[in-house]
């Protein structure tokens, strides 16, 4: 008789353990282990095998859970099984999964392996059978024409236990948004309707949640150094761009620039310190209604000029995107309430700009199908799932909730947005027409705006360090498994997973600038890091800091009561505080963004592996070059903050989430 030990750890979640009887199998090159009963409850447990020979190299485990007659069924989290074998070697299985039934489960041992290498038939059956199960419970769904698909689910109940947040993550998130709310309720502002009369009530909305940037923004709103500044490292880093040739329906003069012809447009554009807003995406929509009251959204054009003491300052500002008498070109020369109500005009644009085409479309949508895709065309054993599993992690029930809570018939922004209602999805189709390859690789995007030079750019600085540092990563893990162009191109479970991204994620658009097939290890690479940058560092550059720069909700205005402005001279304070949204829905609009920007009490910085997929010594290694890496650039981001007015975090590795997961 020989002797197997077995050691069963289970996973994070409280209620990870169960009390139903759990039986394993061994299946090795050269036979299988019946049955056997691990010990109870299943929560840290060793069991020894005894079998008559040796069954060889392990291939994978069998776990069937079972519950007693007289006794409930109970979920069961099991992390990981090591087996040591007769001779001394230890297997180990990872699983990091929900077990939820009586039907058996197989998993591989975790040594990764591509579908032309994985020659046992026992597992290749396995892959077989996970991956027709994987199809069934990740399908694809259209939620409007024109914008990617999603994934099909009627409620959070319907989603594969496995993608569901945690118990304790979803108490917690639940009293989170329950709590804002009923602050609001009790001040009884949430459903107020009245105008604001102070501009200096609407920090009493939240007064007790103030971030050290948000009472900044409240203090400088006005300055149009800060406005500019916005536009590098604010919550939107990604319109602003180099201008080289003045649009033809922006027709701003030398003469209102530069009435004293020290300089002109075309010497200053010459010079590299001319830059370009472009709101054109919102032209001729019909903007929402709120409260029965018409609202307004604008397509506003803004310049900014680079100083010689490097701040951005913007310089003129058209409203609308056809030139007109009743249009006029705002200037900084202009009355201090024309020229402040002109940039709130763009901030309200940028606001709607912000959140549904850089933050839910780019970010959020894109995830949710580079996740689905993994999910349905990769197994676990595969080194490309390993890799990229830890960066799906609750996107798929957060986005879920998005679309409920936030851009459904009842949801927040068809309630209190100037871009919902109709304007909503027009917006989202109208966005996918600017998704390039290129705007999703931070290198390219950056070298295609023409900011490869902008002083004060954090966003920039900080985010092509990150990418580096992860295309490294990426591309040493990557690199480990595919050593030549043909292995990329004959692994059909990463052309599947690819042609599913290309097909359901960019709506098979070869303008995108996306090849439809991987054909070389170098291309695979800036793939998985351009996904795994967009999971991690991108999503956190864009959410992280909602509530820091929309909490004075004067700076980001969620809606405008008040058509802007047609001729010069006719605003006052009164006009921008009819003009601003209701007290109701600046209080519903900020509520939505602190709990946006709250950390979860389960975050997960980008770097970390609670779960370990990977088993062989390299990878592993690659993890931990990975996290010493991360730590650097964290502390050279902390030291530079030191010395700024307003700290740049949102690229940090160390604030930032592994994954959209809010």
């Amino acid at each position: 008789m020989v002797n197997y030990k077995v050691t069963v750890f289970n996973g994070s979640p409280i209620n990870a353990v169960t009390t139903n009887d759990v039986f394993i199998k061994l299946v090795g090159t050269d036979g299988e282990i019946e049955p056997n009963k691990l010990n109870a409850p299943i929560s840290f447990t060793r069991t020894q095998v005894a079998w008559p020979v040796s069954i060889g190299k392990l291939i994978l485990i069998k776990l069937v859970k079972k519950k007693p007659i007289v006794l409930p069924e109970v979920d069961w989290f099991p992390a990981k099984v090591e087996v040591e074998s007769p001779d001394g070697e230890t297997y180990i299985f990872p699983i990091y999964r929900w077990i939820t039934d009586s039907v058996e489960q197989n998993f591989r041992e975790g040594t990764a392996l591509r579908v032309f290498e994985d020659s046992h038939p026992d597992g290749r059956v396995s892959r077989e059978q996970e991956l027709n199960q994987r199809e069934k419970d990740y399908c694809w769904d259209v939620y409007i024409e024109g914008i990617p698909h999603i994934m099909e689910a009627t409620d959070v109940d319907s989603l594969p236990s496995e993608v569901r947040f945690s118990c304790t993550k979803t108490i917690l998130f639940n009293f989170t948004a329950s709590a804002a709310l009923t602050e609001l309720n009790l001040k009884g502002i949430a459903d107020s309707k009245d105008n604001w009369t102070d501009i200096n009530d609407v920090n009493r909305v939240f007064s007790n949640k103030d971030t050290k940037i948000s009472k900044y923004v409240e203090e400088h709103w006005k300055e149009d150094a800060f406005f500019g500044y916005q536009y590098l490292n604010g919550v939107n880093p990604m319109l602003i761009r180099r201008c080289t040739a003045l649009p033809e329906n922006f027709p701003v003069t030398d003469e209102m620039l530069f009435p004293d012809g020290q300089s002109s447009l075309a010497d200053e554009m010459k010079n590299g310190n001319i830059f370009l807003l472009d709101y054109n995406r919102f032209d001729g929509l019909k903007a929402n209604i709120v409260h029965g009251k018409q609202q307004y959204l604008m397509a506003p054009l803004v310049l900014l000029q680079k100083t010689p003491d490097d701040k951005l300052m913007p310089i003129a500002i058209q409203l609308r995107q056809t030139p007109a008498e009743d249009n006029p070109i705002f200037l900084p020369t202009d009355s201090e309430y024309d020229w402040l109500m002109a940039k709130m005009v763009v901030r309200s644009a940028d606001f709607s700009e912000h959140e549904l085409n850089v933050h839910l479309l780019r970010t959020h949508l894109l995830a949710e199908v580079y996740a689905v895709s993994l999910l349905r065309n990769v197994p676990m054993v595969h080194p490309l799932y390993k890799l990229l599993v830890p960066h799906t992690r609750y996107t798929l029930q957060i986005n879920f909730l998005a679309r409920d809570l936030l851009i459904s018939e009842s949801g927040l922004f068809n309630k209190y947005a100037a871009s919902g209602g109709e304007a909503l999805f027009t917006i989202l189709q109208r966005s996918m027409s600017s998704i390039t390859y290129k705007s999703l690789c931070m290198p390219d995007d950056i070298a295609e705006r023409g900011m490869e030079d902008v002083p004060n750019y954090y966003y920039r600085d900080d985010g092509l360090k990150l990418w580096v540092i992860i295309q490294r990563f990426v591309e040493g893990v990557l690199s480990f498994y595919y050593k030549s162009d043909d292995e990329v191109q004959q692994d059909s479970e990463l052309q599947d997973w690819f042609s599913d991204i290309f097909k359901h994620g960019f709506l098979s658009k070869e303008s995108t600038g996306i090849p439809q097939r991987l054909s070389s290890v170098t291309e695979l690479v800036k793939f998985v890091t351009m996904v795994l940058f967009t999971c991690s560092a991108q999503h956190s550059a864009v959410n992280d800091g909602q509530f820091d720069y929309g909490g004075w909700m004067p700076n980001s205005p969620f809606s405008l009561q008040l058509a802007p402005p047609t001729t010069k001279g006719t605003t006052s304070e009164a006009t921008m505080l009819k003009t601003l949204p209701d007290i109701g829905t600046s209080a519903q609009g900020m509520a939505a963004l602190w709990i946006l920007s709250k950390p979860p009490f389960d975050f997960v910085p980008l770097g970390q592996f609670p779960e370990e997929h990977f088993t062989e010594e390299i990878p592993c290694q690659l993890i931990k070059d990975f996290q010493g890496e991360l730590e650097v650039l964290s502390a050279d981001i902390i030291a530079r903050n030191i010395g700024l007015d307003i700290s740049y975090t949102y690229m940090d590795p160390a604030q930032m989430e592994n994954s959209v997961s809010i």
